[in-house]
Formats: structure tokens, sequence, C-alpha cells
């Protein structure tokens, strides 16, 4: 405790000193193992002007920080906090937030959004150079699953990590693609099937577009067979409240969906993008992407299917 107190006053007496300082706190050796741990974790880069300037308020940061030199457990408990209060339309559009990239304590006691993914145990999601993906899923349930043999192409970078299942989005604008699969069919067609089935998966509290606040004005705006009736093409819109605004914020997309041969599950692509870039083009390179979607059920082997573990990822069926 005196080493950290002695560093803390070393940080006040810095205002002279120049603008950037690096700080190691070294823990006393008469600290416990932990504690020197723990103390060693508070290692910082801190920048003089982010510390203490003349304005009271800063001043206060300088006290606070003393604190937190003190108790180096709050600091982790407070960047968690901080970490979580994430902006909706900024992680759909870059997957990053203000607090920086997705990370463990920003995922702590939030869900994976439930698209109804599940992967066949031994396989991958791949994307080749020119945006072909594939990924090989289990539909069904666990006594009687199906394998289904799933691909698209998108010209933005598959995403990776706990928060994903299979996902293509444009940092830059916000455009995405992501593979969802429905509850039971119970044997009716895709006509039969009324549209807010297929919306349920995407709009409900935990669903992809729902990650961080129901969706509002969510509408239908058009709703077609294709295919001889396998393939069912819906256009809607939806608004995204801004964490940072509080302004609603519109988004367009198109859901392809098709329920594969011998399957009681329709796999579904949705595309989507802001409303002003989709009057401005981005509807037409969603058309292409629902257009490249194809899921056909995968050829039978003498291999047992088995649900890949992904902690807690898996389709409601199962």
């Amino acid at each position: 405790m005196k080493t950290i107190v002695v560093a803390a006053a070393t940080i006040l007496s810095s205002l002279a000193g120049p603008a950037t300082t690096a700080f190691a706190f070294q823990p006393s050796s008469s600290f416990s193992s932990a504690e020197r741990r723990s103390t060693r974790s508070t290692s910082l880069q801190i920048s003089r002007r982010d510390i203490l300037t003349d304005t009271p308020s800063k001043l206060v940061s300088g006290a606070a920080l003393l604190t937190t030199l003190s108790n180096p457990s709050s600091a982790n408990a407070d960047a968690a906090a901080i970490q979580d209060s994430l902006d909706t339309n900024e992680f759909l559009r870059t997957g990053i937030d203000s607090g920086g990239i997705m990370g463990v304590s920003s995922q702590a006691g939030k869900s994976r959004p439930q698209t109804g993914v599940v992967f066949r145990d031994g396989t991958d999601v791949l994307q080749g150079k020119s945006g072909d993906v594939s990924a090989e899923l289990l539909t069904g349930t666990k006594a009687q699953p199906t394998a289904v043999l799933v691909s698209f192409n998108a010209p933005y970078k598959l995403e990776t990590g706990s928060v994903f299942d299979v996902e293509c989005r444009d940092g830059k604008t916000g455009d995405g693609a992501f593979l969802a699969v429905t509850e039971s069919t119970n044997g009716k067609s895709l006509e039969e099937l009324p549209s807010s089935f297929f919306l349920s998966r995407l709009f409900d509290p935990t669903g992809r577009f729902s990650f961080y606040g129901p969706p509002t004005d969510v509408k239908v705006k058009k709703s077609t067979i294709l295919d001889g009736g396998n393939r069912r093409l819906i256009e809607l819109t939806f608004s995204n409240l801004s964490q940072s605004t509080n302004a609603e914020i519109p988004r367009n997309a198109l859901l392809v969906a098709t329920i594969p041969n011998s399957t009681n599950n329709a796999i579904m692509l949705v595309v989507s993008s802001n409303a002003n870039r989709w009057k401005k083009g981005a509807q037409t390179r969603a058309l292409e992407i629902a257009n490249s979607f194809n899921a056909i059920q995968a050829p039978k082997t003498n291999m047992k299917l088995r649900v890949k573990d992904r902690s807690g990822g898996s389709n409601l069926d199962f």
C-alpha cells in the first residue's frame, strides 16, 4: 500500500513534467502473491492531461485516481460497467462501440443473439476470396438432427468471435448479411406460414436485431413466393434506437427463406442496410446477395451428427 501511495503522489507531482508519463507500479514484497498480481495489472500509460489539469473537474478525476490505485479491483469493475454501455448503431455499423472492440467484459451479462444457428461438430464457417461463404448446420431436434449445407456470396468480411454465428458485415457502412434458422414449421410450407413466423426469430427479445433493445416500426413491405414455392422473399423496414442520441435510425432488410428437403426448419439469409444507403444502391446489392443464397440437405453418411459446443448457442429446438 505504501508503494502505491508514493506512486500516486508521484503522479500528482508530475504536473510540471512531460505531457505523457509512463508509470509502472511495483508491489511491495510484503504483499501476498494475489495482491502483487493485482497491483502489477495496474501498470498504466497515463496522460498527464487526462489526470490533472487546472480545472476542478480534472482535479476530482485525479482524486478518484488515487482511490482506484488503492483498489485495483474496483477499476476492473468500472471498466466492465463502462464497456457494457454500448451504442446500438455503432455496433451494428462496425462491431465496435465507443468503449472499444467487443470484449469479454462487454459480453458479460449479455447472451449471444439467438439466430437459431447450430453448427455440426467438426465443421467451421468458411469464406473464400471471392466472398463465397459456406457452413454446415444442424436442424431438427437432438433426437432426429438433419445436416444442411448453406452457402451465399457477400462482399463483406466474415465476422468471428463468440457474438456471431454466420455473419458478414461492412465495417464502414454497416451493411451486412447473416444466417438464421426458424423454429419448427410443423410441416407447413413457406406459403402457409405468416410473415411474423420468420420475423420473430429476428425481433424477439433474444433476436439479432434486438441485441441492445427491441426495434420499432417493424413493417413488411412485400412478401413473394419464388422458385415454385421453394423460396420466400420478404422485404421489410424497421428502426433501431440510438443509445447515444436517443433517435430512431431507419433500416431496410431483405429476408430470403427456404425449407430444405426432409427438414422442418426454414433457413434464412437476412441482408440489411440503413435506409439512406438502401435508396442509393444498397438494395440492388442486397438482392444480389439474396439471390446467391442456397440451402440443401447434406449427403447422408455413417458419421454421427453431433452439435458443435458453443456454450449455449444452439437452436431452441435443441
